[in-house]
């Protein structure tokens, strides 16, 4: 088994949001969980790239969707094809933060869904053009 870290985004609509998701990122659905109740339970990837999306659920206040913050986390999805993939997710309705561009050897843009996460999409650049990227944090 390989260990993974999958982010599990709680919203209003989990139908909705896998529905933008697997538009906008290409997603595909690999896990379904639907309630008697009417929640849903989604297991998304992106690649390799996992991630989980709830709704609301009536019977489980611990299910209730929070307001998205982007000040506390945002989701990095690294994929070979940052334009393609930033582009697609603004067509499907998400705002752009700062669009696609190359910095600290990086390819990468910013946006916010639908849903009110953050989501910075991009990939690597050449791997030894970043070693010399080193930085020092300084009181």
């Amino acid at each position: 088994m390989k260990t993974s870290i999958q982010p599990w985004l709680n919203v209003a609509n989990s139908s909705e949001a896998g529905t933008f998701y697997k538009k906008a990122f290409g997603a595909t659905e690999t896990y379904r969980m639907e309630s008697p109740d009417g929640g849903l339970v989604l297991r998304l990837a992106v690649g390799e790239a996992e991630f989980w999306v709830s709704g609301q659920s009536v019977s489980s206040e611990n299910d209730k969707p929070v307001n998205a913050s982007s000040e506390f986390i945002k989701i990095l999805l690294v994929v070979d094809n940052p334009d393609q993939v930033f582009d697609s997710a603004i067509q499907q309705g998400a705002k752009v933060v700062f669009p696609v561009g190359e910095d600290y050897g990086w390819r990468l843009g910013r946006l916010t869904d639908p849903f009110g996460f953050d989501w910075e999409i991009g990939k690597e650049l050449q791997e030894e053009e970043n070693k010399s990227l080193i930085f020092t944090a300084t009181a």
